[in-house]
């Protein structure tokens, strides 16, 4: 391995250390449906996003609930001593990503088949602190 491949794969394993995130993956729902439900929690504080989900009526929100629940608790595991209530947590970022898809064939008319597409996809949620970045930008 080369000194610069090195020394930029430090800095890459440094910023994720400091980066709280939880992936779910081959979720068993559309991505579009995925995307409603994560638009309404992005940029949101996490006590409003768990809220939001909790009283939400789509299918979707109870798994995303669960992504959320994870998140903080791997931001708590990486932040020891800290308070949650302190930290001024807030969901930075969600990306849905399409999965695989399953194939089907449902007989049809006069001999055709139709291919029904099983859609999945994969949830990213970022979590960030909002006292962390107003400190980084006043230094």
């Amino acid at each position: 391995m080369g000194a610069r491949k090195r020394i930029s794969a430090g800095a890459r394993k440094e910023a994720a250390k400091e980066r709280t995130q939880a992936v779910l993956r081959n979720v068993p729902t559309s991505p579009r449906k995925m995307r409603l439900v994560t638009d309404l929690i992005r940029g949101q504080e996490v006590n409003k996003a768990l809220d939001i989900l909790k009283f939400s009526k789509q299918e979707s929100s109870r798994r995303l609930e669960k992504l959320l629940l994870s998140a903080i608790a791997n931001w708590q595991a990486k932040n020891e001593g800290v308070r949650l209530e302190e930290s001024n947590l807030y969901v930075k970022e969600v990306q849905v990503d399409g999965g695989r898809i399953l194939r089907r064939i449902q007989p049809a008319p006069q001999g055709r088949a139709y291919r029904i597409r099983k859609r999945s996809n994969h949830v990213t949620l970022v979590l960030g602190s909002r006292k962390q970045e107003v400190e980084n930008i006043s230094e």
